[in-house]
């Protein structure tokens, strides 16, 4: 139990907060956090869509240096078949066969059957339109590897990657703690992440985002001539393009989870702090370190 120490040395046991009792507001997200917070978030948006544009000029999924032609080398296909019962959309993982009518392989345009992978209103532009959605997809990358290279910078010299997103020995000890608090919406305002925010954006920043601009890296015929090797790393073209397209699928859950996350703990707390770098924690965790 905690105690308050009293003039004369002894000891009472600490008196807890009021029920309501709000923490002092500290200041918790420099700057560069916050702008390369936003970019990110409206790279990613036109990353994604785009993406699924071009992904829709051939909606399969291979593992190996080449597509399967001759032989059957697919994880993902997405598509469209005549039946019995008309068209049908269709989505085949690993062999297993779905039927997706309306939302993958078969959706509605203007009121008409659209043969596409994903619906129209998925990608930009909505219209099939490979060209614009490679210069809006290259556009964007290239922003974010921007963006990126700045926070590193950044966060190298203001030691926020050691503080806030490498994990510590203690973190890992409490991982399963934090864990099981945030399965029971049991969430502290602290002033620094918690063992499962330094986790999850461990694996975002220093995993997913690196992945995903070297795969994008190893399907460019330009820098497969310059570096002949990189595709080779990745074991083959197509399965750069599979790893690029599960990294994004990883980004689009962590989106997920990170909005829910914000909106149960708190969401203008967690938005001022990402507006305006001021966070509320909770009473007692001002000095949390």
């Amino acid at each position: 139990m905690a105690t308050d120490v009293m003039d004369d040395g002894s000891a009472e046991p600490a008196t807890a907060p009021p029920p309501g009792a709000k923490g002092p507001l500290v200041y918790r997200q420099s700057i560069f956090t916050r702008v390369t917070h936003w970019v990110w978030a409206v790279a990613m948006f036109f990353l994604l869509l785009s993406g699924l544009q071009i992904w829709n000029a051939h909606p399969v999924l291979y593992i190996g240096q080449q597509s399967g032609f001759e032989f059957e080398n697919s994880i993902l296909e997405i598509g469209a078949e005549n039946t019995p019962d008309g068209p049908r959309g269709f989505t085949t993982l690993f062999g297993q066969k779905f039927d997706t009518t309306g939302l993958l392989g078969m959706s509605t345009l203007n009121g008409q059957p659209n043969y596409v992978g994903f619906p129209s209103w998925a990608t930009i532009p909505s219209v099939r339109d490979l060209a614009t959605g490679r210069v809006v997809h290259f556009f964007f990358a290239w922003i974010l590897v921007a963006t990126l290279a700045v926070w590193l910078l950044a966060s190298l010299v203001n030691r926020h990657l050691w503080r806030d997103i490498i994990l510590k020995p203690r973190d890992l000890r409490d991982l399963p703690r934090d864990i099981w608090d945030h399965l029971r919406f049991r969430f502290e305002h602290r002033r620094r992440y918690s063992p499962l925010q330094k986790l999850a954006y461990f694996i975002v920043l220093v995993g997913l985002f690196p992945l995903i601009i070297l795969t994008g890296l190893a399907m460019s015929p330009g820098m497969n001539a310059a570096w002949p090797w990189q595709i080779e790393i990745f074991g083959g073209r197509q399965t750069a393009r599979t790893i690029h397209f599960v990294a994004m699928m990883g980004f689009v859950i962590f989106f997920v989870v990170h909005v829910a996350m914000v909106v149960l703990a708190g969401p203008l707390n967690e938005l001022r702090s990402m507006v305006t770098g001021w966070y509320r924690v909770s009473p007692g965790m001002e000095n949390d370190k």
